[in-house]
């Protein structure tokens, strides 16, 4: 049984929500710009490969948005908000875009970190190369004032600007109402994207609109469910792409899935049981998008209205199985991720008896992962120190006491993955080096912790990008993970 391997479209769709969490937009609007992207393909005369492809960039627009979130909350505080206001933004010389006109703006620097992860998870999920081109220009402009690459006209892939303006005419409805979003789509052709495809979106709106709203089960099914059928990818990739968000978060969530499984096989759960739980795993962190990272990195006591947003991270979690199908299941397990059994969790405050043993087994796993690792605000515990504070909580009631001590348990033979052939793509060195430059550390922080010097440092970060083939940390990050490099 593959525990990882899950249905295409489901990840994409899974990819899809997160990003809208991450841009503080509701979670159905790439699904209703992904359908919209796909008639305008269509009423455009775009042949089926294109009109898919305009589906499947709108939907996955927004996948690289954890990628340059501690970038984008050291540019604006709160990278969920920020990203929400730009987004809301009218005047199209106000937008993302137009701050990528400077060559050394933060903007710039920002778009190329998303949009090099947007390509190459598209890569990572078998998209075709058309798909994967458009993805790494997703903020390129008619004008040539985008990035990350300055494209003009006919260089921009038509994706590109379907799914702009299919995004552009939800967002503007939905704050502005259908006039003003016309006026302002009508205000950015010629300059964002080409008037004779504004024009197409301007003379269908309201008709487009008024079916979503008349029927919003239009917005989940699309040209990708024939075109996907049958294809599955690894639910891995989610989870690295999610981990993404906080630096020190590198690998959590496949750590995290690794322990719970092998607890479950300690307690005697079945196949089925110990997959489920694994997957759960694998995404419990969905909702972690939608909280900024100035709230994840606060030290110490959290303001009541931060702590109001931690709580709703397994609700929007719960939440997302309704757009993922398949891992509705699953989805459901990792939204007990933080309750406790003695009903001081979160988000239910529900009690043990309403906590499903895979709930348990995988808040156990979360809190025991969480512990081994370094934080901002605190250093790792060691293994000992790890099990003497969750035999405490459990004997205080707060986790469930056979759960933890299966755990800790290793009397049956764990399930375990083979090695992943390309570890030997880079050396002992650059991986301590990539390492310490995953979890958010400067090359001199590097260089403090494996005591060479800033620029050996500097020149195993150069190898390692030329051999991942990629050019920013959060890429390099990506990669690694998916390969078991980290």
């Amino acid at each position: 049984m593959d525990d990882s391997a899950v249905a295409l479209l489901d990840v994409i769709r899974s990819l899809a929500f997160v990003g809208d969490l991450a841009m503080g937009q509701p979670t159905d609007h790439s699904p209703r710009a992904a359908w919209m992207a796909g008639q305008l393909a269509r009423e455009a005369g775009a042949d089926h490969a294109a009109r898919t492809r305009a589906t499947a960039v709108a939907l996955l627009r927004w996948s690289g948005c954890t990628a340059n979130a501690p970038e984008f909350a050291q540019l604006f505080g709160d990278d969920v908000g920020g990203r929400k206001a730009l987004l809301a933004i009218q005047s199209s010389g106000s937008s993302f875009r137009s701050g990528t006109r400077n060559k050394g703006s933060a903007f710039l620097s920002l778009s190329r970190i998303h949009c090099e992860v947007s390509g190459d998870i598209a890569e990572q999920l078998g998209l075709d190369e058309e798909t994967q081109f458009a993805l790494r220009h997703l903020f390129e402009s008619h004008d040539g004032s985008g990035a990350p690459d300055g494209l003009r006209g006919e260089q921009v892939p038509t994706a590109v600007y379907m799914a702009s303006l299919a995004g552009d005419l939800d967002i503007f409805n939905r704050l502005y109402g259908l006039d003003q979003a016309c006026r302002l789509i009508a205000e950015r052709a010629d300059t964002l994207y080409p008037r004779a495809l504004a024009n197409v979106v301007l003379a269908h709106a309201r008709q487009w609109l008024s079916a979503l709203d008349e029927d919003p089960t239009l917005s989940g099914p699309c040209s990708l469910e024939a075109v996907l059928a049958g294809r599955t990818t690894s639910l891995e990739i989610l989870a690295h792409v999610i981990d993404l968000k906080l630096p020190w978060m590198t690998g959590h969530s496949r750590n995290v899935a690794q322990i719970a499984r092998n607890a479950a096989l300690q307690l005697g759960l079945d196949e089925v049981s110990q997959q489920r739980v694994y997957r759960a795993a694998l995404i419990h962190g969905i909702g972690r998008a939608a909280v900024p990272n100035m709230v994840w990195d606060t030290p110490g006591r959290l303001a009541e209205s931060a702590w109001e947003r931690v709580r709703l991270v397994p609700y929007w979690t719960g939440r997302a199985a309704r757009q993922i199908g398949s891992l509705a299941a699953e989805a459901e397990v990792a939204s007990y991720a933080y309750e406790r059994p003695d009903g001081s969790g979160y988000f239910r405050e529900v009690k043990s008896v309403s906590i499903p043993l895979e709930g348990r087994v995988l808040a156990a796993a979360v809190a025991l992962a969480a512990l081994r690792v370094e934080r901002p605000w605190r250093g790792a515990y060691a293994d000992h120190e790890a099990r003497d504070l969750l035999m405490a909580e459990a004997a205080a009631g707060r986790h469930d006491p056979a759960v933890v001590n299966a755990l800790f348990d290793t009397r049956r033979e764990a399930k375990r993955s083979p090695p992943p052939p390309s570890t030997g793509l880079l050396t002992e060195r650059e991986r301590d080096v990539l390492r310490w430059i995953s979890l958010g550390a400067s090359n001199k922080q590097a260089a403090q912790k494996l005591s060479i010097s800033p620029s050996t440092v500097r020149t195993h970060v150069e190898s390692v990008f030329r051999k991942l083939e990629c050019t920013t940390r959060a890429a390099a990050t990506l990669k690694a993970t998916q390969l078991g490099l980290l």
